[in-house]
C-alpha cells in the first residue's frame, strides 16, 4: 500500500549540496591532503609525461592545420589535467566515450599519435584502436555520445559484468537533451556510469553564465538522483583520485557520478574560431596563470621527483615522437572515395552507387 504524508508549508522536501573538491594550489603547492595513489613516484612521472606529450602533439597537430596538411583541429590546450587523469583512473576493460578533444585520455588509453593524425585528416580508419577497440572514436555531434555512454553502462549492468562507462562531455553539451535523458536513464537504474563535465567556460562563443543559470554545472545530476562533484579540473591529481573514487564506486553497484572538471580552453574553439572575437586577452591570460602543466612540474620539483634535465629529455623525446607519427600519417596511402559508401547498406541504393561514380571520376582527376 502507498502512503502520503501531506506535510506543513514551509516544510523543506530535500536538501542537495556540491562539494569542491582540489589538491594542488596554482603554484602547484598542496592545499589539501595527497591522495593515497601520490606516493607512487612513477605513477606521477607518467601522468605529467602523458599531459606533455599531448601538449606537443597538439602544438604540431594546430600546425598540419595552419599548413593544409590535417583537417579542422580541435586544441586541447588547458585541459590535460583533466583528459589525463580521467584517462588513468579508468581499468583496460572500462569502455571510454569522449567528446573531440580528449586526446590525453586516448593518449593514456593506448591510442596511437597516428591514429588521431588520420581521423583529424578525414580517414575513418583512425578510429580502430588496436589497444582498447571497445572504446568509442571521437563524437563530433553534440551529446550524442551521453546515450551511447548509457546504453553501454546498461549492458555491463545486464550482463553482470564490473565493468564501467567514462563519458566526457563540454558544458555546452549539458545543455543538450541527450544529456539529461542519459542522466535520468543512468540514475534510474543505478547505472555503472561516470560523466566527466569539462567546463571549459566557452561553448564555442557562448559563455557558461549565458547557458545556465545553475551555480555549477554538477548540480545538474541532482534532478537524476545522481551525486554530484566539482573540483579543479587543472589539477591531475584531485582528478584522477574522484574519477577513480566514483568509477570504483560504479563498478560495486554504487550508481553514477557526475564530475564538474573546471578548466579553461587556452586556445580557439577550432582552427576555424577566432576567439579574440569574443574574450579578452586579460581573461586569457588570468587562465594561463594556473594552467595544468605549468601546476604539475612545480609540484613534482618541489618534491624531488624532477629537474630541467628530465623535462628536456621528455620534451626531445615526446618531440621525436610525434615527427616519427607525422611521418607515417603523411606517408600513409590515401583512403579511396569508396570508403564513404562502404559501411552504409548492405546493398547500396541506386541513388548512391551513382554518387559513388561521380566521386571515382572526381578522385581520378586528382594529381
Amino acid at each position: 500500500m502507498l502512503r502520503f504524508e501531506v506535510m506543513s508549508s514551509g516544510t523543506v522536501a530535500a536538501r542537495f549540496e556540491i562539494p569542491y573538491r582540489g589538491c594542488l594550489a596554482s603554484d602547484g603547492t598542496l592545499c589539501a591532503p595527497l591522495p593515497a595513489f601520490a606516493h607512487d613516484t612513477e605513477l606521477l612521472r607518467q601522468l605529467y609525461r602523458v599531459m606533455v606529450r599531448s601538449r606537443v602533439f597538439d602544438t604540431k597537430a594546430v600546425n598540419l592545420q595552419r599548413t593544409g596538411k590535417l583537417g579542422t583541429y580541435p586544441s586541447c590546450l588547458g585541459h590535460e589535467a583533466t583528459h589525463v587523469g580521467a584517462g588513468a583512473a579508468m581499468r583496460s576493460e572500462d569502455v571510454l566515450f569522449t567528446v573531440y578533444r580528449e586526446i590525453g585520455a586516448k593518449f593514456w588509453r593506448g591510442v596511437d599519435m597516428l591514429d588521431i593524425l588520420l581521423y583529424w585528416g578525414g580517414d575513418e580508419r583512425g578510429t580502430i584502436y588496436r589497444r582498447n577497440p571497445q572504446d568509442f572514436p571521437f563524437c563530433v555531434p553534440i551529446g550524442s555520445q551521453m546515450p551511447h555512454a548509457a546504453g553501454a553502462a546498461l549492458a555491463f549492468q545486464i550482463r553482470g559484468e564490473a565493468r564501467c562507462a567514462l563519458v566526457f562531455i563540454g558544458d555546452g553539451g549539458t545543455s543538450q537533451g541527450a544529456f539529461y535523458e542519459a542522466l535520468n536513464l543512468a540514475g534510474a537504474k543505478a547505472l555503472p556510469l561516470v560523466c566527466v563535465i569539462v567546463n571549459n567556460r566557452w561553448a564555442i562563443s557562448v559563455p557558461v553564465s549565458a547557458q545556465t543559470a545553475a551555480q555549477t554545472l554538477a548540480q545538474k545530476a541532482i534532478a537524476a538522483g545522481i551525486p554530484g562533484v566539482q573540483i579543479d579540473g587543472n589539477d591531475v591529481l584531485i582528478v584522477r583520485e574522484t574519477v577513480g573514487e566514483a568509477l570504483e564506486r560504479a563498478r560495486g553497484g554504487g550508481g553514477p557520478t557526475v564530475i564538474e572538471a573546471l578548466t579553461y580552453r587556452l586556445s580557439d574553439h577550432t582552427t576555424s574560431d577566432d576567439a579574440t572575437r569574443y574574450r579578452s586577452a586579460a581573461e586569457v591570460e588570468a587562465a594561463l596563470r594556473i594552467e595544468p602543466i605549468a601546476r604539475m612540474r612545480g609540484f613534482l620539483e618541489a618534491q624531488g621527483h624532477w629537474d630541467e634535465a628530465a623535462e628536456l629529455a621528455l620534451r626531445r623525446e615526446c618531440s621525436e615522437a610525434v615527427e616519427a607519427a607525422v611521418k607515417q600519417y603523411l606517408a600513409t596511402p590515401k583512403q579511396s572515395t569508396d570508403s564513404m559508401f562502404d559501411y552504409l547498406y548492405a546493398q547500396l541504393p541506386p541513388g548512391l552507387r551513382v554518387q559513388r561514380e561521380d566521386a571515382r571520376r572526381y578522385a581520378a582527376l586528382r594529381p
